[in-house]
């Protein structure tokens, strides 16, 4: 099989791990915010995605809708997002970034970075982009 060592640890359980170290920095960063790691995903994806539904915004950060609804509530309690009738149609409900969301964002983009640049820390700049670019069409050919 292409790219499949004969021994060592499985990619799966590779990107596994590396999503839970991951997830460890990122709720340890974000403790004393008052923020999830999971709001904190919803936010980032918001950033880049404003205005979408609440459904896609669960999709895209990886939640379930019920999760997401409660996510919601809270991110909006909290002046970080805000909600508005989708004017296209009348039932459904768009999700935006808020002023105070993007500045959440802004105040945590070194902290982040930093981050980012340890897991690529040791490779080049063509590896960390090859590294990237595997992930990315990993995950497309799963979809």
């Amino acid at each position: 099989m292409p790219g499949r060592p004969s021994n060592g640890p499985s990619l799966l359980y590779l990107v596994k791990r590396l999503e839970l170290a991951i997830r460890a920095q990122l709720d340890e960063m974000l403790r004393d915010s008052g923020v999830t790691t999971l709001q904190y995903t919803a936010l980032t994806v918001l950033a880049h995605r404003d205005g979408i539904s609440a459904a896609q915004l669960a999709r895209d950060s990886f939640v379930t809708p019920q999760s997401m609804a409660d996510m919601l509530r809270l991110l909006d309690n909290c002046g970080l997002i805000r909600r508005e009738p989708n004017p296209q149609s009348k039932r459904e409900v768009l999700v935006h970034i808020s002023d105070a969301g993007r500045a959440f964002l802004r105040d945590y983009a070194a902290p982040v970075a930093e981050l980012e640049d340890r897991v690529l820390e040791g490779l080049t700049p063509a590896e960390a982009a090859a590294f990237r670019s595997a992930l990315q069409t990993g995950w497309q050919r799963l979809l």
